[in-house]
């Protein structure tokens, strides 16, 4: 039982606020946004104990914690500690009967650079998302829902906690389609990040982490890259300070962009859906 799920639901009864079981969360009325929902903050319990919130308004739950006097230190029962590596977890991935063998892992972290979820890549391209789950003898499942299709865990961003620094350091954010982009970029000292599961998988909910960031979205050269692009630009209006599409000058994207020898001042801008504040195109 998660003393830190227990802590929430008693601080709530004590302030008065309704609760109610639905979809295997609790759930309460958004105090962020002054209550106008009564069923968009759902809470459920952490895979490694804990807490997790977040408000659906919101896109997260930093406005309800700061509602309940609550910090992201508050969620866990006590200080996560790291794991110890399990052999079995580094080499196993599903399609392994295939005769597949895993070449990349990437690891979601939250805020507090706890682990999230991870997905692998195996030499034929496929990739598998999984969960930490100390109670499997792997400690991990290879779904990140349940079996109703709820999902367990909350969207993030690649790369959260170094996004969240770049911001506060007022960095240009950099957007890629998959994870193999994004350590591109951030090998050619950039800040980058993008979403598990490629491309249409952007959500209003990883945008709110970009609010007031100066963003920069390289979007692959084809249909499903532009695409994407697009529907990343529309989560962004309104919220990021500043949003422009750039494409490799070769190849498809960011990875064959810089393997061809290019710099990262030498991508072909497409648009400028939202320029700069002090750009001459948001004057025009």
């Amino acid at each position: 039982m998660s003393i830190a799920f227990n802590r929430l639901a008693d601080l709530l009864r004590d302030k008065g606020e309704p609760t109610r079981y639905q979809g295997g969360a609790l759930r309460t009325r958004g105090i962020c946004h002054e209550g106008d929902s009564p069923g968009t903050v759902a809470i459920r319990r952490g895979n490694n104990g804990g807490v997790v919130i977040h408000c659906h308004k919101c896109g997260d739950n930093r406005g309800f914690l700061e509602a309940i006097g609550w910090t992201e230190a508050d969620l866990f029962d006590e200080p996560l500690e790291r794991q110890p590596d399990r052999p079995a977890d580094d080499t196993w991935i599903p399609c392994r009967d295939r005769g597949h063998r895993r070449v990349a892992q990437y690891v979601y972290r939250d805020a507090n650079r706890a682990v999230i979820h991870g997905v692998t890549r195996c030499d034929h391209k496929c990739f598998a998302q999984w969960r930490p789950d100390d109670t499997a003898r792997s400690g991990r499942r290879w779904s990140l829902n349940d079996k109703d299709g709820n999902r367990l865990v909350p969207l993030v961003p690649y790369l959260l906690p170094e996004l969240l620094t770049a911001k506060e350091k007022d960095r240009v954010i950099w957007i890629a389609e998959g994870e193999k982009d994004v350590h591109a970029l951030v090998d050619h000292g950039l800040e980058a990040t993008c979403n598990a599961g490629g491309a249409g998988k952007w959500t209003r909910e990883h945008a709110a982490y970009l609010e007031g960031a100066d963003v920069t979205i390289v979007a692959d050269r084809d249909a499903k890259g532009r695409e994407h692009a697009i529907a990343v630009v529309d989560t962004l209006r309104g919220l990021a300070r500043s949003v422009y599409v750039v494409q490799a000058r070769t190849g498809k994207d960011a990875y064959d962009h810089f393997a061809a020898g290019h710099k990262d001042a030498e991508f072909l801008r497409a648009w400028a859906p939202v320029p700069h504040p002090q750009d001459p195109e948001a004057a025009a």
